[in-house]
């Protein structure tokens, strides 16, 4: 039985991931999830996994080397995935500090502890182990409005926010670790993702959220900005994929070849949410294009990014199986079926989850 050490498996891509490996593998795996439980890990979105006797919860910060040093002395892990980061570009134009030391200072003390218990006497590694970065497209920095230049694992980093700086710097940890010790590592580096448990501080969740109410709907600057849209199952999948056939220090990029600007993911959101509200819903009556309002741009907004997931295909295998319109729809379903959950996450109630589930007891 192969252990997962997850770290920010309570965040939105950590807590799909889990649910997605225990959807495949079932008790032929253990999984330990390490998460600090800032403002976007949500225990709430583990509800259904939580009582398995193959999984487990520790709070923990991973800037915190005792506390990472001892599960990894105190349990044979075999992989790990590591997600925990800050990860709001907003925030971190606000507070780059906090987004050195969890990304960047992070990411070290988990490499020094893995590779504590993993490396043998003569400087290699136990067979087996493995250690996978998840990180993002946004390191590469920005590309021009042609349709025809994707980012590529050759391209050249060039990050413009304190976030994205952050994710190059720990991109460049991981990958000096695999140059000098020859460490069993794998980078990821993914487009935006978008599915259930997404805290609404991100576009589409924002988006749906705010519609719901009749509340404004912010669009930074044109709203012509271009993201490439990969949805998170797809993402969990391509991660796993990586995990068991990817050559040990290559990096990957999972993107999933739906680019679509700002203002057009908002006008498919408004046109779903009105096919998918019953006629007698009140809500329907909210859902308005005139809620759209323009704001300020946000400093340092890289203009479009994609991904070409030509390598992970040809390595491995994958590639992104659910189209935006599909992929929308589900995100919105679950939303419909999930009101508490959103309700406790902007209400600031889901922290009180944790009180309740674990310290209380």
């Amino acid at each position: 039985m192969k252990t997962y050490l997850v770290t920010g498996g309570a965040g939105f891509i950590g807590s799909n991931f889990i649910h997605y490996m225990f959807g495949k593998y079932g008790d032929d795996i253990r999984i330990i999830n390490v998460d600090k439980l800032t403002y976007a890990g949500n225990l709430e979105n583990l509800k259904g996994v939580e009582e398995r006797e193959n999984y487990t919860f520790v709070k923990a910060d991973i800037c915190d080397k005792e506390s990472i040093r001892k599960i990894f002395q105190e349990n044979d892990i075999d992989r790990v995935v590591h997600f925990a980061a800050e990860s709001h570009v907003d925030r971190s134009i606000k507070a780059p500090e906090v987004f050195v030391q969890t990304n960047v200072l992070g990411t070290a003390v988990m490499l020094n502890c893995a590779k504590e218990v993993w490396e043998l006497p003569d400087g290699s590694f136990r067979e087996g182990k493995k250690f996978l970065h998840v990180s993002t497209d946004e390191v590469y920095g920005s590309l021009p409005d042609d349709e025809n230049a994707y980012f590529y694992e050759t391209s050249p980093y060039e990050p413009h926010s304190p976030y994205s700086a952050s994710k190059a710097s720990s991109d460049l940890l991981v990958k000096a670790y695999v140059d000098t010790y020859h460490f069993p590592a794998n980078i990821t580096n993914c487009s935006n993702n978008y599915g259930p448990y997404q805290f609404p501080e991100k576009l589409i969740p924002l988006i749906i959220n705010n519609a719901l109410q009749g509340k404004k709907l912010p669009v930074y600057g044109d709203g012509k900005n271009v993201r490439d849209w990969l949805y998170v199952d797809d993402h969990a999948k391509g991660i796993d994929m990586v995990l068991e056939k990817g050559k040990l220090g290559e990096t990957y990029n999972i993107g999933g070849h739906n680019e679509k600007q700002n203002i057009e993911i908002i006008h498919i959101i408004l046109e779903t949410l009105q096919e998918m509200l019953s006629p007698d819903d009140p809500r329907k009556a909210l859902v308005s294009e005139d809620l759209i309002t323009y704001v300020e741009d946000r400093k340092g907004h890289d203009r479009r990014y994609a991904i070409a997931p030509d390598k992970i295909r040809a390595e491995i295998g994958w590639e992104p199986e659910t189209m935006f319109k599909e992929g929308i729809r589900k995100t919105i379903a679950w939303f419909f079926e999930h009101e508490e959950w959103m309700k406790n996450v902007t209400s600031g109630d889901y922290q009180k989850y944790y009180q309740e589930m674990y310290q209380d007891k």
